[in-house]
């Protein structure tokens, strides 16, 4: 594990040097990916990284766990509520589409959770290019396998170091390096709303996910889920596709 920690540190601090960057930062949830994440970059700049904490009308738990990891991996952080900025937005974009009788009911609370991941984004970014840092993903490689992101919003990054790390491997790196137990033990969630976990929302669990990416025997209905998941999400890997040539 030693060797496998210290070639990604050195892959994080050569894509920064490639890049131009003189740093790096993650958004820190307060669960085991970014926990993890927000170690990494720690350990490749010990002097130049960042953790940053969003609070977006989250649960008020989440962001004392933030605390605890970004104070567990002696990582310098900054804190934006977001808050504020999401429920103007929000309600500016509703009230005018309920003007014109337009507003769909049904997508609202996907499409408001979308949308506190891509301020999120906004906000990384603002701060990255102010310090000169890269923004890190947290995806570990169910999620990204899955396309479990946001499309421009937590997906919307300079790199995932975790892609390729099933989450029982994300969950034993953490450990090792240090990320309080409790962390490692929480329930997955992306916070997109109340009561919201991971599992639930994707309908399988990220045990099977890792069985199913490991080459194991899962049960059919998982596989089905997992599978029509992947293809769903295909575009979320991709670049914007374009047109061919005109000739």
């Amino acid at each position: 594990m030693d060797k496998k920690i210290e070639f990604t540190v050195d892959w994080l601090k050569a894509l920064a040097k490639n890049a131009g960057a003189t740093g790096l930062l993650v958004g820190v949830s307060g669960g085991v990916d970014s926990a993890l994440t927000a170690f990494l970059i720690k350990k490749a700049f010990p002097d130049h990284s960042l953790g940053v904490i969003l609070p977006c009308d989250s649960n008020p738990q989440d962001r004392e766990d933030a605390l605890t990891v970004v104070k567990a991996a002696k990582l310098k952080h900054v804190e934006i509520d977001l808050t504020p900025t999401f429920r103007t937005l929000s309600q500016t974009v509703r009230q005018e589409l309920e003007n014109q009788d337009e507003w769909n009911g049904e997508k609202e609370r996907l499409s408001l959770a979308n949308l506190k991941a891509r301020l999120r984004m906004s906000t990384l970014y603002l701060l990255a290019q102010n310090y000169n840092y890269l923004v890190v993903g947290t995806d570990n490689a169910a999620e990204w396998h899955l396309g479990y992101f946001t499309k421009y919003g937590d997906g919307g990054v300079d790199c995932v170091p975790l892609a390729n790390l099933t989450k029982g491997e994300v969950r034993r790196w953490a450990a090792y390096v240090g990320v309080p137990e409790h962390i490692i033990n929480k329930a997955p969630t992306a916070g997109l709303w109340p009561g919201q976990t991971d599992e639930e929302e994707m309908g399988t669990t990220y045990e099977m996910v890792d069985r199913y990416l490991e080459g194991k025997e899962i049960p059919e209905k998982d596989r089905q889920i997992i599978e029509r998941l992947h293809k769903r999400s295909a575009h979320k890997r991709q670049m914007p596709p374009k047109p061919p040539v005109f000739k």
